[in-house]
């Protein structure tokens, strides 16, 4: 599943504390309209998240996961795009946030002779966790599995993240679906095994850990009659499934890649969204 895919529901949720706390822009008001799907290209690349704060200026923020040497030809082609939809009525300020496992390699300005253009680029481990870890969201508490966690122990700080999920996550599906978003961001600081780790002993059976392969022990385990290739379909598709849907209707995201990360086909996707309509 794409990282970047996977926040922007989160960065969504954040925006007013990450606009106040990194872009040192207040946000008090809580007029906020997304306008992102207006900007989408002919190609279908269409911006992370821009935001009308206000009506009083634009807000534009992407996510990515790895070094793009294009990345300042493309947040041009959005500034472009977002002063066509609105007009040019409103300033606009343009952040890019780096999540990537690699170094930040990223340019952030374009300088030629004819043009002069400059974004702001943010790299999550340059961020302080301890801001991330005291918002009362969860949301929140999984982005900070990015940041600099200053002279903290790894594993303390999972720990730390997964206690407080627990506290504010009351419903086991909800709570599985940050656990899998959690992992999914884990791998980009090699920390899976320890949030595995942790996350199993919040669980009634490891079974339960996002990350595992249900079907497979299932099925070998139990020796379903009709092989381990059925034992593998049977124990993933059901528990899968729901976990397929509310990943999509929770947290909008592409049904694609939540079908390429649970392994569970798009047409099954499919027939449980709509026999729950």
């Amino acid at each position: 599943m794409q990282k970047d895919t996977t926040l922007k529901p989160i960065i969504k949720k954040l925006i007013k504390p990450l606009s106040n706390y990194f872009f040192n822009k207040e946000i008090k008001t809580d007029n906020i309209i997304f306008i992102d799907k207006e900007l989408q290209r002919v190609e279908k690349r269409e911006a992370d998240i821009v935001a009308n704060i206000d009506n009083e200026y634009i807000l534009h923020i992407e996510i990515q996961n790895r070094y793009d040497k294009q990345m300042p030809q493309r947040m041009l082609r959005y500034y472009l795009d977002i002063i066509q939809a609105t007009n040019n009525k409103l300033p606009i300020y343009q952040y890019c946030i780096y999540i990537g496992k690699n170094k930040n390699y990223l340019k952030n300005k374009i300088s030629t002779a004819n043009l002069k253009y400059h974004y702001n680029l943010i790299d999550t481990r340059d961020i302080d966790c301890n801001y991330l870890l005291k918002e009362p969201t969860p949301e929140a508490k999984v982005l900070a599995i990015l940041c600099d966690f200053k002279q903290k122990k790894p594993k303390e700080v999972v720990k730390y993240i997964l206690d407080e999920l627990q506290k504010l996550v009351k419903d086991e599906r909800e709570f599985r679906d940050f656990l899998m978003i959690l992992e999914i961001l884990s791998t980009n600081r090699d920390l899976q095994e320890s949030v595995k780790e942790e996350g199993m002993l919040r669980t009634m059976t490891y079974e339960d850990l996002p990350s595992y392969n249900v079907g497979l022990e299932k099925g070998i385990e139990k020796g379903i009659e009709k092989g381990i290739e059925k034992g593998i379909e049977k124990g993933v598709n059901i528990r899968a499934l729901e976990d397929a849907v509310i990943m999509i209707k929770k947290f909008n995201l592409n049904i694609e890649d939540v079908s390429k990360e649970l392994k569970v086909p798009i047409s099954e996707i499919k027939k449980r969204i709509d026999s729950k309509k």
